[in-house]
Parts: structure tokens; sequence; C-alpha cells
């Protein structure tokens, strides 16, 4: 072994400057040689590329040979390699994982880009892009959100497109019949000249299956398809009961979990005498802090599964990402 690492670091000291010109080669090391099976005992120059591209699609000058003096390749797909950075800063482009909010709230996270028609937009929660119902289309959202130093106009990167309504328990009825009642009622207190007025509220929120908004980007290049610390993502799956899971999120960074629970209905309190009742979500462990929310949640193959909004000490709490899309519309 030690012979073989002399030869190889002899070959890759000869040939490091060419092979580092070649096109989408960011870095040479020395490594084992993987295949389609993995892993091999075998050593070899390493050249990791931004992207892994047929060799059809390659010059000739920029294909990486199989071998220098005797010694193998690889050639490895990193991706472009950047300094770390921590998620409150300010990026651009901007990935999932990454500080931003509407202008009125703290902070909350990018979750992912989907797409509506021919347009990329940002997908969050509502209570991130949409402070909770209290903001209207084409309000600014900034990156890094305000707690993080996100200031008006110089970090608008992007304004809200669209949200998914939250209802509240307390919050006033639409029913048309209990206000109806209400009307009668408050007539007649008018006659008999009375100063008590009567309202419709719902005493309970049902059938919240999402918290979730759009936000459209001022400038297209200022977002990535990427998510800090996974990368791209590969599809979607469905939730199911014991999956591994992950994210990066604002607050705590990339985290795993798995799903302990599903069909999950849970009351989840937005503020004082603000609380909403969610059904049919999915329920991990401690996986994020306040700040997280709206992260996009991923499977071991980084297949979109959910949407983190809600969470507690020990739990997080994840709208299923087929009800997100089916609310707003959207695709990836």
């Amino acid at each position: 072994m030690a012979a073989d690492m002399d030869l190889l670091k002899s070959a890759l000291a000869e040939h490091r400057e060419r092979l580092l010109k070649r096109q989408q080669v960011v870095a040479t090391g020395i490594g084992f040689k993987t295949t389609a099976d993995g892993r091999t005992a075998d050593l070899s120059i390493v050249c990791s590329v931004t992207k892994k591209e047929a060799l059809a699609k390659l010059r000739g000058s920029d294909i990486v040979p199989k071998n220098v003096d005797g010694v193998p390749t690889d050639v490895v797909e990193t991706g472009v390699i950047r300094a770390q950075q921590p998620p409150t800063g300010r990026f651009r482009p901007a990935p999932g994982g990454v500080s931003i909010g509407h202008i009125g709230i703290t902070a909350g996270t990018l979750g992912c880009l989907v797409r509506k028609g021919d347009q990329r937009l940002v997908l969050s929660n509502n209570h991130v892009l949409a402070n909770s119902n209290d903001a209207q289309p084409g309000d600014a959202i900034l990156q890094p959100g305000p707690f993080d130093g996100g200031k008006f106009p110089q970090d608008q990167f992007a304004e809200l497109e669209q949200f998914v309504p939250i209802v509240f328990e307390g919050q006033q009825s639409d029913c048309g019949f209990a206000n109806s009642i209400i009307e009668f009622l408050n007539f007649g207190c008018r006659l008999i000249g009375s100063q008590t007025r009567y309202g419709a509220y719902n005493t309970q929120a049902a059938d919240n299956l999402v918290d979730a908004a759009l936000g459209r980007p001022l400038n297209p290049d200022d977002v990535t398809d990427d998510i800090l610390e996974i990368g791209p993502i590969q599809g979607t799956a469905r939730g199911e009961l014991g999956m591994a899971l992950k994210k990066s999120g604002r607050t705590t960074g990339f985290t795993t979990g798995e799903i302990q629970q599903v069909d999950v209905t849970a009351s989840v309190q937005y503020g004082p005498g603000q609380i909403a009742r969610f059904t049919d979500q999915l329920l991990a462990g401690a996986m994020s802090q306040g700040g997280d929310s709206g992260s996009a949640v991923l499977n071991d193959d980084n297949r979109l599964v959910g949407l983190l909004f809600a969470g507690s000490e020990n739990t997080t709490i994840v709208n299923r990402i087929e009800h997100v899309f089916s609310a707003l519309g959207v695709t990836l």
C-alpha cells in the first residue's frame, strides 16, 4: 500500500494542473475507485466534477484519461464546491434550506423551487411568506429574513405570489345559515335599542391540510434548485410509517429523523389566541426548531415527502407534499 501510495502521489503531482484545467473538474485527490457496485479496494486518482457528462458531450481536451502514467483515474460528481456559510446569511443564488421571510415576520426557511406553468416559484409556509394570512400578493419577501438582517429593498429577492389561507379556531364563520341567524338577532337588537351585537365564529378549525405559500423570484437567477447540504430533489414520494427523513433548515441546518406517526390530527398554536387544527399530517421526532418552518423534507433517495411547518421540543409536524402540490397547483 505504501509503495502504491507513493506512486499515486508522484503521478498526481505530475498531472494535477493539467487535470484541473479540464472543464468541470473542481478537485483532484487520491482515493478508492468506485464502480456501479460500490467502492473497490483499488486506489486511483479521483477527479471531482461539477456534473458528470456522457463522453460524447465533452470536448476531447476535457475528457479525463482512464489512467495517467499507468495509474487509474476515477471521476466523481460532487457539484460546485463552495465555502460553507451559515443558512442565516445572504445567498445569491438562494438554495433551499436558507433564511427567508415576509417583510413583516422574523424568519423561516426557503423550502425548494416548484413549477406552475412556465414559472419557477419558491415554496415555503403561509406563516413564513404570507404572515399567517395577513399578507397580500405582491408583498416583499426577503432573503435573509428580517430577523437575520434582511432589509428592504436591498434584500428583497421575491414577492408573494399565492398562499393557502389557514382557518383558525374562533375565526369569523362563513356559514350562510349561521350568519342568517346572526343577522336576524342583530336586527332584533337594533329594534329594541340594544347595543349588543352577535357574531358567528368557528369553534374548531377543520380540514386544514397545509400551511403553504409561494413566492415569485424577482430574478430567476437568484434561486437554485439545490437544497443546502442535500443537493437536487429527485422526485416525490409518499410518506410512510418508519420512513427515514432529512431536511435542511434555517435554524438547525441538516438533520435527520423518521416518520413516527401518520394520519396525524394536531392543534397548532400560531400565537396568542391563534390555534389551527391540521389533519392527515406526518409526525417525526426532534429534527427541527423555530425558524425551520418551510423546510423541504426528503427521504433517503432525495425524494420530496413533505413541508415542515410546526413542532415542539421533541416532535416535528410535516404537511404531506401531495396535499401541498394539490392546494397550490404546482409540480416539481
